[in-house]
């Protein structure tokens, strides 16, 4: 999975934590605190790799096949969070108090759509 694209589903887990958050202060009758988890679970298993172990593997092997397969989509998706983290934090740390969150999270999610077109559009001589 691209990168823009793991930093758009973070961005939409963000967006509805958020708003998760503020139904739960609007009405604490009837909401499911639990409800989020399934879109982190949806998240977790299109971005973590399928991997195919030899069934004669050693366990050292099997070790050194998982942490080189799972570690680069761990590595896409705390970049992707820690992104997120920035953003948020630069805005509320400058004391911008007409920024929302969700302001700076759709932001950053047309910045990461721009990123996405820009890496369709590479260019054409490379080999």
């Amino acid at each position: 999975m691209e990168q823009s694209e793991v930093l758009k589903r973070v961005i939409g887990i963000l967006t509805e934590a958020g708003e998760m958050q503020r139904q739960a202060e609007e009405d604490t009758n009837g909401h499911d605190p639990d409800a989020g988890g399934s879109i982190v679970t949806t998240l977790l298993n299109e971005t973590m790799p399928h991997i195919a172990i030899p069934g004669d593997a050693t366990v050292e092997e099997m070790a050194l096949l998982v942490g080189r397969e799972v570690g680069g989509a761990v590595e896409q998706l705390v970049g992707a969070f820690t992104l997120a983290f920035i953003a948020l934090a630069q805005v509320h740390d400058s004391g911008q108090g007409e920024v929302t969150s969700a302001d700076v999270l759709q932001d950053l999610a047309l910045r990461a759509e721009e990123l996405s077109s820009d890496d369709d559009d590479g260019p054409e001589d490379s080999p």
